[in-house]
């Protein structure tokens, strides 16, 4: 698969590298002998018809600007380093952003991409053409055809997911919108079933949100034909706002949690638990509704703004 090194213009010492880098024909020669095969600095000298000295010039600053990378390798006489190819492309964004004009990505999770779970029956998974496994037992929470899953439900425990950082960003975002459908789990269905369902972020609780019912009294919008009447058809629209002040859910003040609580890490991945706490008022399970089902063409959606 082909490497792509993103440079933004908002990184200006970024941009000098990469520019000064290609500004050498010898550079340009060195980087058009990495592209098939690895070689030393004294390989390189010889290939391209240079000093070993400017050679190794040469491969630092290819080094630094992040086109190229090395790797110090015993030799007849000590060390040598070997130099391969990084990216196979250079995208270069001229523009920068507008202090004033916040930029947004978002990460989409399908429903059944959990990497971890707790379920207590009734529990369950589909996909849009059947359920997977069978119903009310657990263990089918780890059959591989759950990533095609599209709705599931259990009476308790929670569900987590792992994020990654939008690629094109090298910075951590100063807001987090998470949303996803929800609703409680009741057996059938129940419109006035409450559940109390907590988020965490990173292993950080960030507020709770109260489920009204299990809702069934009518057909969930995207549902499809087979999916049967008298079960739980669609849910509520959750937002959950974290930002540098405090955590909204649905826009109403939900905990003091800011968005420097979660540490967060462009090099790791974030983690999300929907759940019910175990000392929970109102342990009411719950319904997660993906693209497909109940009434909003989504999967859980993690947006970084910037």
């Amino acid at each position: 698969m082909s490497k792509v090194l993103m440079v933004m213009a908002d990184d200006e010492e970024q941009l000098r590298r990469v520019g000064y880098a290609l500004s050498s024909i010898q550079r340009i020669q060195i980087l058009k002998l990495l592209y098939y095969n690895s070689y030393n600095v004294k390989e390189i000298a010889e290939l391209i018809n240079i000093p070993a000295s400017s050679a190794a010039l040469h491969v630092r600053e290819l080094e630094k600007a992040d086109l190229i990378q090395t790797k110090q390798l015993p030799g007849k006489r000590g060390s040598m380093k070997i130099c391969s190819r990084k990216n196979d492309y250079v995208n270069i964004k001229l523009s920068g952003q507008a202090s004033n004009i916040n930029q947004v990505t978002t990460v989409s999770m399908p429903i059944g991409a959990y990497t971890d779970c707790r379920v207590t029956p009734t529990c369950g998974l589909a996909d849009e053409q059947r359920i997977i496994g069978y119903e009310d037992r657990p263990n089918n929470f780890y059959l591989p055809e759950r990533v095609n899953a599209k709705v599931l439900w259990t009476s308790s425990g929670y569900v987590e997911y792992k994020f990654p950082f939008p690629v094109e960003h090298q910075t951590l975002p100063k807001e987090l919108i998470l949303t996803f459908e929800a609703c409680s789990e009741a057996p059938n269905f129940k419109e006035d079933w409450k559940s109390d369902l907590t988020i965490w972020i990173n292993g950080i609780e960030c507020g709770t949100w109260q489920s009204p019912g299990d809702y069934g009294a009518r057909r969930g919008k995207l549902n499809p034909v087979w999916w049967d009447d008298g079960v739980s058809q669609y849910g509520k629209l959750v937002t959950v706002s974290i930002s540098g002040e405090l955590t909204r859910i649905n826009a109403k003040h939900a905990s003091d949690i800011t968005i420097d609580d979660l540490h967060l890490d462009i090099n790791d991945t974030i983690s999300l638990r929907i759940g019910n706490k175990e000392e929970a008022k109102y342990i009411g399970g719950f319904n997660l509704f993906g693209c497909s089902f109940g009434d909003y063409n989504q999967d859980i959606e993690l947006s970084f703004v910037y």
